[in-house]
């Protein structure tokens, strides 16, 4: 059985091939009133589990990995899923194909083709979702999350880890104990209408009441521990033991709704993974959800940057700037912290980025003992993304900086406190693609272990040097 890490995000669904046909139409048919589309363009992406599985992918740099069913043709999805570790359900027949015909980014047609038969559910699958950290179930009706097996690993997993469930009005309901379900507002209304719950007085009520009455009979009805009705353009509205949480949307003037759901999900997961509650989750995927929609949707997918850290860096480079990059656990922000982050930031120069490396919770529990962090890693994150002198942060998930900064590489690694510079792990690596490795003067007597240490009077003394 895969060892089960809390940074791991397991996608468990269909998939589904995406289509785009584009062109212009300039003419009728001379043997029926229908417009002839001259094709300039075809783009064909990943969709359904598929496309939410490339979405977590290109937002986090934690393991990613699909639970899918494949066809004959599983050697051209997996292409188009190269960014995810795909754990293929062997089935019959061909991947579900939706086609859509775009004139000036108008949809005038969709033709659906293909599709799978029967499928039989791997020991590798099972142990997939056994393993993972934090569980995403993106169902497309296709029959997947109604296997008996698939049920069994996802009930298992809901009773230690959190599942995020986006239903589909074919699939299967969601397991009892998930921690949050995201239908839209038509598919909660159909769900409660199934139920014998709904009626038109209560659509009659609005935003945010009807979202919030529909989320509170179908949370009783499927025993999970929170649903969040989403709804558009309106937001979302979040209902759980604690009680209900509206969070609004940002306006997104045009674009293409194709995929928001998944991207909303995706999001949601991801910050599940980093430590945030569900309230905040929800206010991230509303906040992702409306940015992906404003840049075009998933029919723009290929032109979306992948990781907003990532872009940060190469634009750096584009320009011929600095990357200076920084690390450590910024538990408690002191002004040790901020006097390292200041000079790292001077080094970076005019039009230079700082990027910082965070250690994740896992890694700070190893590195400091079972009791710490006392913040998690997204509010850490939080916390420093929202200084001056921070432009990206990059969470890692291992004891020491050098997996992460062999992908940032960076032009000058900075280390506050009294270090050795020649004497460091990382050294080496740095100085491999010609990187500088500098350290800085900290603020002696200044430290979140320190500081901790006063909050408990009895507790052993903290050395002076400790700028943790």
């Amino acid at each position: 059985m895969s060892p089960r890490t809390r940074a791991s995000i397991v996608v468990v669904g269909d998939c589904l091939r995406d289509v785009d046909v584009l062109g212009a139409v300039e003419r009728l048919c001379p043997d029926a009133p229908a417009p002839v589309l001259d094709e300039s363009d075809r783009r064909e992406r990943p969709g359904g589990a598929g496309l939410t599985a490339l979405l977590a992918a290109r937002s986090t740099a934690r393991p990613v990995r699909l639970v899918t069913a494949l066809g004959d043709d599983a050697d051209a999805m997996r292409a188009l899923l190269s960014e995810v570790d795909v754990v293929a359900v062997p089935g019959e027949g061909t991947t579900p194909t939706k086609t859509r015909m775009l004139a000036e980014d108008r949809v005038l047609l969709r033709v659906d083709s293909g599709g799978l038969g029967s499928f039989a559910v791997s020991d590798e699958a099972v142990d997939a979702i056994a393993g993972a950290g934090v569980v995403l179930v993106s169902d497309y009706g296709r029959g997947l999350t109604a296997d008996p097996a698939v049920r069994a690993a996802l009930t298992a997993a809901a009773a230690r880890v959190p599942v995020v469930w986006d239903p589909h009005p074919h699939g299967a309901p969601p397991v009892p104990g998930a921690t949050l379900v995201t239908p839209n507002m038509s598919e909660a209304r159909s769900y409660v209408s199934e139920l014998g719950g709904y009626s038109t007085e209560v659509r009659s009520h609005g935003f945010p009441q009807e979202p919030t009455e529909l989320g509170d009979a179908l949370r009783e009805h499927w025993g999970v521990d929170a649903v969040a009705v989403t709804a558009g353009r309106d937001g979302a509205v979040l209902r759980s033991a604690t009680g209900t949480s509206v969070t609004p949307a940002a306006p997104a003037a045009g674009g293409d709704p194709c995929g928001a759901g998944d991207r909303f999900a995706a999001s949601v997961a991801v910050a599940l993974a980093e430590g945030a509650a569900v309230d905040d989750a929800v206010r991230r995927g509303v906040a992702d959800a409306a940015a992906f929609v404003a840049a075009g949707g998933a029919s723009a997918l290929d032109e979306q940057a992948p990781r907003p850290e990532t872009d940060v860096v190469a634009a750096a480079r584009a320009r011929g700037a600095t990357v200076v990059a920084t690390g450590g656990c910024f538990d408690l922000l002191h002004a040790g912290h901020a006097r390292t982050l200041a000079a790292a930031r001077r080094l970076a120069g005019e039009g230079g980025v700082l990027v910082v490396c965070l250690n994740s919770d896992a890694s700070v529990r190893r590195l400091k003992g079972p009791d710490r962090p006392v913040v998690t890693e997204a509010d850490r994150a939080e916390m420093l993304t929202a200084l001056a002198a921070v432009d990206a942060v990059e969470v890692f998930d291992e004891d020491d900086p050098r997996a992460v900064l062999d992908r940032l590489r960076p032009d000058v690694w900075v280390k506050g406190g009294d270090y050795a510079t020649d004497d460091l792990l990382e050294t080496p690596l740095v100085h491999s693609w010609g990187g500088e490795v500098v350290a800085v003067p900290y603020h002696a007597g200044r430290s979140s272990t320190r500081l901790l240490a006063r909050l408990e009077p009895t507790s052993a003394p903290v050395l002076e040097g400790d700028p943790s």
